[in-house]
């Protein structure tokens, strides 16, 4: 049986003493359900926000309503923002950030629907992927946080 990707992430920053707390928009709390399927995550995994509403973005994790309607939610400076205000708020070693467009509505030519801004905020400061996924809503919310997940296990083990 292999391990998923949260049971990695658990294993490795239990192995470090670091934590990790996620801000989630378009998977809407997915990537903590992952997280606390694990065994013992608590031991590992803070906690989260679900910053569904743009409003809860500038309210719990100080995105500026300025940037929301200058570059979106979905944008690369929404995302470094949560991610590193998520890292900030819970006092977590590593802060995970998603914005994007799980569909099937809302996407447009600049943005299409699977596009997903992935911001993962460490000890060296805050990295964003820009992602683009495919599949109905429930598929590009499973991937969206599983490739989070990969991207904070490949920080996490390079940065130890």
């Amino acid at each position: 049986m292999t391990r998923s990707a949260a049971e990695a992430v658990g294993a490795q920053l239990l192995a470090c003493r670091e934590t990790l707390a996620v801000a989630e928009s378009c998977t809407g709390g997915y990537l903590g359900h992952l997280c606390t399927l694990v065994q013992g995550s608590s031991d590992w995994f803070l906690g989260g926000i679900i910053c569904y509403a743009n409003e809860v973005k500038t309210r719990e994790l100080g995105v500026s309503e300025e940037m929301l309607e200058d570059v979106g939610a979905v944008s690369e400076p929404v995302a470094r923002q949560i991610a590193h205000a998520v890292q900030e708020r819970f006092g977590s070693s590593w802060g995970i950030g998603i914005s994007g467009i799980a569909g099937p509505n809302g996407g447009t030519p600049e943005k299409p629907v699977g596009l997903v801004m992935i911001a993962i905020a460490g000890p060296d400061g805050v990295r964003v992927e820009r992602c683009q996924f495919h599949g109905d809503r429930l598929a590009i919310k499973q991937q969206a946080a599983e490739h989070a997940l990969e991207l904070v296990l490949r920080r996490s083990t390079t940065d130890s």
